[in-house]
C-alpha cells in the first residue's frame, strides 16, 4: 500500500484495509460464532458501499482523466487494479471463513444451514411446497437480449440466471416464425432436428418480500435452515414448462451509486433526489458477485453489463451475506453471542426528572453506548412537553426507521412551539428516509430547512430555548454523532449537555446562519466547517510546534474515524519533525505514514476493532500546560474540513476533561483488540506479551460503568438522626 514518495498512504486502499482488520475479528476463535458472522456481513456490506461509491468514481476518473493521480501517486487504473486485487484475497479469506470455520462451527452449536445438494427427501418435499405456494406466485422469469436484462436488474438485487434448453419439437412454420421473432425462441429452437441453438439464459429476482433465511423442520433438536435463493435456483425448473434447465448461477449486481443532484441547475431539489434515488437501481455496474460454476451465463452476463473480469467475483457459498445478519438473532443461541452489555442511566443524573436544573449546575458528559442515550431522548421529549419551552432547533443527518425523535418533534410542533428542524437530505443511502421524516415534519407544522446547497450540514447540534422566572435560558447538546437511537446502542460517541453562555450564542448563530437568515459570524467557543475548522485545527497543530522543547515535547493526541486530509497530515508530518509527541487512534483510513525518520518518527497510529463501533472524535493537544481537549463531529478528511458543515466544540469543565482524557489514553493501551499501523502500510495486531496485564479498551469502558451503577444502587438509603431530650 506504500508509495516511492513515503509520504501518504492511498485513501481507497487504506480502507480496504480497514475492512481487513474487521475480518480479524470473523476470524477470532476468541470472538463467538454468531458475533464473528456478524463482522462477516458487515465486511461485505461495507464492500457494496465501497464498489458503488469509489470504484465507480475511480472508473469515470479514469475514463475522463487516466493521467489523474492521487496523493499517493497513483492513477485511477493502478488503484483499480490494487483494488480488485487485494478485494479478492479478502473475499477469498472471507468464505474461508463462513464455509470452514463459521457454518460448521455453527452446525456443531444445533444451527446448521442445509445447501441444496444435501436436502433430505423430507426437506426437499417441504420446500417444494413452500416454493409452490409462497414463492412461485412472485416470480417473474425475464429473457431478453445482453444488454436489455442488464439494464432492468436492480442494484444489489439478488438474482438467479438459468441456461434452458428447448424440450419442445415445433416443426417449421408460421408459428414457430413468430416465436423466433418475437424472442421467445433462439433460431433454430424449434425444429430439434437442426443444429444445437443458441443457449436461452432467462434471469429471475430473488422476492425481498420474503424472508432469506427459510427455517426447516427441527430433526433431533437441531435448528435447521436453507436459503431463499438455493431454493428458487433448486426448484426454478418449475418456472419453464417444456425446457429443460442446463445451469444456473445466483449473482448479485453492484451499481454506481456516486452521482448527485446539479444544486445549480434543479430548481426543484426533492424530485431530483427522488430521480437519482431512481436512477441508482440501472446505473452502470461495477462489479458482479456470484456463486455456481456457469460459463456460460458469467460470461453472458459479463458480455451484457461491460464488465471485465478483475470486476467478477465468483464465490464457493452464498452470496448477499448482509442479509444473513437475520441469523445474528436467531432464538435459543445466545452463547454464541456477546454477553449482554447494558446501556446504563449515568448515576450522576436525576432518573425522573428534567435535566434542565442539573444542566444549569454543571456541564454533563454522555459516553454511549456504554451509558444509555435516553438522557438525549428525555432532553427532546421533556423539550416537547414543557410548557415553558418556546422553541426547538436541531440538526438531523441520520435517523433510525420509527424514529422518536421525529415523533417527539412532532408533538412539539402541534403544541405551539417554534421548531425548526435541519433534515439533511444529501445523506448517502439516507435519502428517501429522510425525505420522508421531513414532510412528516413539515405537516406537523415543523420548519424545515433541507440542508444548504452544495454542503452537508454533518454537525450534531440541539438548542432548546425556555422562559424561566430569570429571563431566557438556553440549553445545548453537542455531539460527535448523529440522533439516532439505533446507532446510539452500537456506536461509541461522547456529547455534552451545557448552558454556557457563550457556546449558546455561538450556537443561536450557527443557526442563524446555516438557515441563511445570516452572514458567517465569528463564534467565540464553537469552531465551524468549511469556515475556519481547518485553519484552526492547523493552527493548534502549530502552537503545540511552538511550545515544544526537547526537556517538554509537545504532545497531540487524537481520536478520529479517517485521517485523510493532506494539508492536515503535513502539519503533523512538521510537529513530529519538531519533537512534538503524536498519538493517533484511528478507526478506518488513514492516509499518514507513521515511523518514518526525519518526517513521522513522533507519530503513532493504532486502531481498535471490537464489538462497538467507534465513532467519537477527540482531539487533546497539551498547550504547554495549559492543554486543550476538544469533541467534533468531523474526521480531518476534505469532505469533512471543506465540503460539509461541521462543529468543532471545546470541553471547558475541568471534571469532564479529565474523564475524557483518561478515556482517550486508555486506547493506546489496549493490547487485545487494537493493530498498530506500520510504515509499509500493513497492520499489526498488538497481544499481551508475557506477563502484561491484558487491557481491552471497550471492555474496561463498560465494566467501569457497570461498577459505578453498582455502588450507586448499593448505597444504602440515608436518613436524618433526630435527637430528642430523654423524657
Amino acid at each position: 500500500m506504500n508509495t516511492e514518495s513515503n509520504r501518504y498512504f492511498s485513501r481507497e486502499l487504506s480502507w480496504i484495509e480497514f475492512n481487513a482488520r474487521v475480518l480479524t475479528e470473523a476470524r477470532s476463535p476468541d470472538v463467538p460464532l454468531l458475533e464473528r458472522l456478524r463482522f462477516l456481513t458487515i465486511v461485505s456490506s461495507n464492500f457494496d458501499e465501497f464498489f458503488m461509491v469509489r470504484v465507480a468514481s475511480l472508473k469515470a476518473q479514469h475514463q475522463s482523466n487516466p493521467d489523474w493521480r492521487d496523493a499517493a501517486g497513483l492513477t485511477a487504473s493502478q488503484q483499480l487494479a490494487a483494488i480488485s486485487s487485494r478485494v479478492h484475497e479478502l473475499v477469498q479469506s472471507q468464505y474461508q471463513c463462513l464455509m470452514n470455520e463459521l457454518l460448521p462451527g455453527l452446525a456443531s452449536e444445533g444451527l446448521k444451514y442445509v445447501p441444496s445438494a444435501e436436502y433430505t427427501p423430507n426437506q426437499n418435499r417441504f420446500l417444494d411446497a413452500f416454493f409452490m405456494n409462497e414463492v412461485f406466485p412472485l416470480l417473474t422469469p425475464l429473457k431478453t437480449d445482453a444488454e436489455g436484462l442488464a439494464r432492468s436488474l436492480g442494484n444489489l438485487r439478488l438474482h438467479a440466471a438459468f441456461c434452458l434448453k428447448n424440450n419442445l419439437a415445433l416443426p417449421d412454420g408460421p408459428l414457430t416464425a413468430f416465436l423466433e421473432k418475437s424472442g421467445i425462441l433462439s433460431e433454430n429452437e424449434g425444429d430439434t432436428s437442426q443444429k444445437p441453438s443458441k443457449p436461452i439464459i432467462a434471469v429471475v429476482q430473488i422476492p425481498a418480500s420474503i424472508p432469506r433465511v427459510v427455517w426447516l423442520p427441527e430433526e433431533r433438536g437441531v435448528k435447521q435452515f436453507a436459503l431463499l435463493d438455493d431454493v428458487v435456483q433448486t426448484f426454478g425448473q418449475r418456472l419453464f414448462p417444456g425446457f429443460s434447465v442446463e445451469e444456473s448461477l445466483l449473482f448479485k449486481i453492484t451499481r454506481d451509486a456516486d452521482f448527485a443532484v446539479d444544486e445549480d441547475r434543479d430548481a426543484d431539489f426533492i424530485a431530483a433526489i427522488e430521480e437519482v434515488l431512481v436512477s441508482r437501481m440501472s446505473s452502470i455496474p461495477v462489479r458482479m458477485i456470484c456463486t455456481g460454476t456457469s460459463p456460460i451465463i458469467s460470461d453472458y452476463l459479463k458480455s451484457g453489463m461491460k464488465l471485465q473480469d478483475i470486476e467478477i467475483y465468483a464465490v464457493n457459498g452464498p452470496i448477499d451475506l448482509p442479509t444473513l445478519a437475520a441469523l445474528a438473532n436467531a432464538e435459543g443461541f445466545d452463547h454464541l453471542r456477546n454477553p449482554a452489555w447494558k446501556h446504563l442511566w449515568p448515576v450522576d443524573l436525576p432518573r425522573d426528572e428534567p435535566l434542565w436544573d442539573e444542566m444549569k449546575r454543571r456541564d454533563i458528559l454522555l459516553h454511549v453506548p456504554y451509558q444509555s442515550w435516553d438522557p438525549v431522548m428525555r432532553m427532546i421529549n421533556d423539550a416537547a412537553d414543557d410548557p415553558a419551552v418556546l422553541a426547538i432547533k436541531m440538526t438531523l443527518y441520520r435517523t433510525s426507521g420509527n424514529s422518536p425523535v421525529v415523533r417527539a418533534l412532532e408533538r412539539a410542533a402541534r403544541a405551539g412551539k417554534h421548531v425548526t428542524v435541519f433534515v439533511e437530505i444529501k445523506a448517502r443511502f439516507d435519502e428517501e428516509r429522510n425525505i420522508s421524516w421531513a414532510g412528516r415534519l413539515e405537516k406537523a407544522g415543523v420548519i424545515v430547512v433541507y440542508g444548504i446547497a452544495r454542503l452537508k450540514v454533518h454537525a450534531k447540534i440541539l438548542l432548546v430555548i425556555r422562559r424561566e422566572i430569570e429571563g431566557i435560558k438556553r440549553y445545548v447538546h453537542l455531539s460527535t454523532g448523529n440522533y439516532n437511537d439505533r446507532t446510539a446502542r452500537l456506536y461509541v460517541d461522547m456529547s455534552i449537555f451545557t448552558t454556557n453562555d457563550e457556546i449558546a450564542n455561538d450556537a443561536t448563530l450557527f443557526f442563524n446562519m446555516i438557515s441563511g437568515c445570516s452572514a458567517i459570524l465569528s463564534t467565540k467557543r464553537l469552531v465551524m466547517a468549511p469556515i475556519d475548522m481547518k485553519s484552526r485545527l492547523i493552527s493548534l497543530i502549530d502552537r503545540e510546534i511552538g511550545r515544544s522543547a526537547p526537556e517538554r515535547p509537545g504532545l497531540i493526541i487524537a481520536k478520529m474515524n479517517s485521517l485523510a486530509d493532506p494539508e492536515i497530515i503535513d502539519a503533523l508530518y512538521r510537529a513530529s519533525r519538531a519533537g512534538v509527541r503524536i498519538q493517533l487512534n484511528i478507526r478506518g483510513v488513514c492516509m499518514l505514514v507513521p515511523g518514518v525518520p526525519k518526517q513521522s518518527e513522533n507519530i503513532t497510529v493504532v486502531s481498535v476493532i471490537d464489538r462497538f463501533l467507534e465513532h467519537s472524535r477527540i482531539f487533546w493537544f497539551a498547550n504547554g500546560g495549559a492543554d486543550e481537549l476538544y469533541l467534533s463531529s468531523a474526521d480531518w478528511m476534505p469532505r469533512n474540513l471543506d465540503r460539509r458543515v461541521e462543529l468543532l466544540f471545546p470541553i471547558l469543565a475541568e471534571g469532564v476533561k479529565a474523564t475524557i482524557k483518561d478515556v482517550l489514553q486508555l486506547y493506546f493501551a489496549d493490547n487485545v483488540k487494537s493493530h498498530f499501523l506500520m510504515p509499509n502500510g500493513s497492520w499489526l495486531r498488538r497481544s499481551p506479551e508475557a506477563g502484561e496485564q491484558r487491557i481491552r479498551v471497550q471492555e474496561l469502558l463498560y465494566e467501569a460503568e457497570k461498577r459505578r451503577t453498582e455502588l450507586y444502587e448499593q448505597e444504602p438509603q440515608r436518613e436524618f438522626i433526630v435527637r430528642r431530650a430523654e423524657p
